[in-house]
């Protein structure tokens, strides 16, 4: 596995586990200055938005990424994946996203998410 391949793979379980742990944080070391997010009630939300969201308690719990997909194309990244979570009221459910990613001065960076429930 490339080094690009392993520090990708280490970001998106970091990245998931992030959003778990509403981990302002890291997300504000990982977030290029540009970063947007596509989030499942069709809201778009820039950078700053996107860290106060990450800032409320979410009611999802047990939230993991599986089936991953990493696409390296020089200094730009795709990652597609799906989530298990458990849900407020107990159910189990599923989603999907895909994240882009891009490398700066030789640091991933992510650029956008697009998250489906």
């Amino acid at each position: 596995m490339s080094q690009d391949m392993e520090e990708l793979t280490a970001l998106n379980r970091d990245y998931v586990a992030s959003v778990q742990n509403c981990d302002v944080r890291r997300f504000d070391e990982i977030l290029a200055p540009d970063f947007y997010c596509s989030n499942p009630d069709k809201t778009l939300v820039d950078r700053a938005a996107f860290l106060e969201q990450t800032a409320r308690p979410i009611a999802i719990r047990n939230l993991r990424e599986r089936d991953v997909i990493i696409r390296i194309m020089g200094d730009f990244a795709i990652i597609h994946g799906a989530t298990s979570y458990t849900t407020a009221d107990g159910q189990q459910a599923t989603g999907r996203y895909t994240d882009c990613w891009a490398k700066k001065n030789g640091k991933w960076l992510a650029v956008s998410a697009h998250v489906s429930r």
